[in-house]
């Protein structure tokens, strides 16, 4: 096998996104659309990758990290310049460079696999990855000789009428000898409207050198997309949704509804989980075995057991374990560790906080910055006090307590092993193990005393 190099291009500003943010760094299914890119080249054999930078040229670099060499086009002058910003870490070298665009955020690996061999195969100075389309208008049109060979591509504004009746069309991917692609790309001209260098040019320039050009055409044309614009972008999303999607439920995971369930591309799913519409997975998550989620939930780079449920709430940069079930309308902050067999219930709302197996909090409670240890019950408006306007403080509460309803833990505090507070109690020490606590005034009656107010005069 010969040896393989890879350029991206991602040295465009991307004016039509109308963004601060540098076009191939805009996100489809929670991974900057470079990335993918990348990430599917880094499936293939490559000996070294270039990518050709320009505006944002370090937030790129920050993205990608080690993975690439970098090159940077200071001007935008055509994509046959963009590659030639490579010339001093590939040019000489023996081998084929696949040139792909940063902003096709839907090619996949096996795709250009197929590229690489259909070029190898062919014994081929340049191959072009072509796909078919209904309506080609705007894209190059493929024109190919009685031997299927490459003639030459001829751009939409430029071909004639039979031409533009040619639907298969050039799609901006493309795989060269590595020594033809650099030697040729000194050859191209700017001589045309726009001024700049097009890579399509090094296609003529081989063939008139006699060199074999030929095409290999994918089976699918949406893996093709170019983002150039919101439209396009939303697009992008779609597609990269349903893929990802229908990968999970051929992995044994029901998606109620697929259209309307959102699963960034990171995210593992166990066999037999349940997904109901409007729920949103993003970041690395991983989900166990036999969960039901959703609907209308959140969950963001979250670690979830097996046979959990968690109904329209909301988990974020928590652990949460097995048999545990949260909501509906809960809500799970960064930082908590939830253990096995634990009851998150209505508007309830954990923050940065351990929950020891079996415990529960179902009903309009807070707590946040606290260590909850085994079978604790938290009644219903309980909340941990855990804020004095300038620190936060800790509370604990140890195995086997029962906190009645509306009571007020203010932190610091330890409520000992096997204790009770009782309701509407405000909790200010601490509370000794097996200990009754109850810290709340004395009622006090007032007979007859709302005649006295006259308020119904």
């Amino acid at each position: 096998m010969s040896n393989r190099y890879a350029v991206i291009l991602a040295a465009g500003q991307g004016t039509r996104m109308k963004s601060k943010l540098y076009k191939v760094l805009h996100s489809v299914c929670g991974k900057p659309m470079v990335q993918h890119v990348v990430d599917q080249i880094n499936e293939l054999n490559i000996q070294e990758m270039v990518t050709i930078v320009g505006h944002g040229a370090e937030m790129v670099q920050a993205q990608l990290g080690d993975s690439s060499h970098y090159a940077l086009q200071d001007q935008q002058l055509g994509t046959a310049h963009a590659v030639m910003q490579a010339q001093a870490l590939l040019e000489g070298k023996e081998g084929i460079t696949i040139v792909v665009c940063g902003d096709t955020p839907l090619i996949q690996a096996e795709t250009m696999e197929s590229l690489f061999n259909h070029h190898e195969q062919a014994a081929a100075k340049a191959t072009i990855l072509t796909a078919r389309i209904e309506d080609p208008t705007g894209y190059g049109r493929i024109i190919r000789n009685e031997n299927g060979l490459v003639e030459k591509i001829v751009e939409h504004k430029d071909a004639t009428e039979a031409e533009r009746g040619i639907n298969e069309i050039n799609t901006g991917t493309y795989c060269f000898d590595n020594r033809a692609l650099f030697e040729a790309l000194r050859q191209v001209s700017n001589d045309n409207v726009q001024g700049e260098y097009y890579l399509p040019d090094v296609i003529e320039i081989l063939k008139n050198q006699g060199e074999v050009v030929t095409a290999f055409q994918t089976d699918e044309f949406e893996e093709t997309l170019g983002v150039n614009d919101r439209v396009a972008l939303a697009e992008a999303e779609r597609i990269m949704r349903k893929r990802t999607n229908e990968a999970h439920m051929r992995n044994g995971v029901t998606i109620i509804d697929p259209a309307n369930t959102y699963i960034e591309t990171a995210v593992e799913i166990g066999q037999d989980t349940i997904i109901y519409p409007g729920t949103v997975i993003k970041g690395k998550t991983v989900i166990g075995t036999e969960c039901l989620i959703g609907p209308n939930s959140e969950i963001d780079a979250c670690e979830i057991g097996n046979e959990t449920v968690i109904r329209q709430s909301a988990a974020h940069n928590s652990s949460i374990g097995s048999h545990v079930n949260i909501g509906p309308f809960a809500h799970i902050r960064p930082d908590s560790n939830i253990s096995d067999d634990v009851k998150i219930g209505n508007f309830v709302e954990i923050k940065k906080a351990v929950f020891g197996k079996g415990s529960k909090a179902s009903h309009l409670s807070y707590i946040g910055d606290a260590e909850v240890g085994s079978d604790v019950n938290i009644g219903c408006g309980s909340i941990t006090v855990n804020y004095d306007g300038k620190n936060k403080f800790l509370t604990k509460i140890e195995d086997g307590v029962f906190i009645g309803c509306n009571s007020n833990l203010v932190a610091p505090v330890t409520i000992g092993k096997g204790a009770y507070v009782a309701a509407g109690s405000t909790i200010t020490k601490n509370v000794p193990g097996d200990a009754l606590s109850i810290a709340r005034a004395q009622q006090v009656n007032k007979e007859n005393y709302v005649q006295k107010l006259n308020l119904k005069k």
